[in-house]
């Protein structure tokens, strides 16, 4: 696809896209900035009508708070993570997206964030 770069490092994604172009496929992006204080911004893509939810669970498992939870058409969104009040430490947030048409099967996907204080 014009306009997509991608570089695979290990666990880190980093993407450049053009503003115009709709996603392709349900893609979860890295968190930016990581390491962060005391907010961040998490960007994914949603190739179709979908039922879609971001939460953010802290290294126990625990929820901490939904950030999305919500029908989304197709599009790239960003969200903001605001972690005022918590501790430092490793956070993990999950994407599940659900779309409505059934022409593809359910997207899930978990990334690592860290919070340093």
């Amino acid at each position: 696809y014009a306009g997509f770069w991608y570089t695979y490092e290990e666990d880190i994604i980093t993407s450049m896209q053009n503003k115009g172009t709709m996603p392709a496929f349900f893609k979860l992006e890295q968190n930016y900035p990581n390491p962060f204080n005391p907010s961040t911004i998490i960007r994914f893509g949603v190739p179709e009508r979908s039922n879609v939810t971001v939460k953010i669970y802290d290294i126990l498992g625990s929820e901490v708070v939904t950030i999305v939870n919500e029908a989304m058409e197709t599009g790239w969104y960003e969200h903001s993570f605001n972690a005022v009040g918590l501790s430092s430490g490793v956070y993990v947030y999950r994407m599940e997206a659900v779309p409505d048409g059934g022409q593809s099967g359910n997207f899930v996907s978990i990334k690592k964030m860290l919070l340093l204080k």
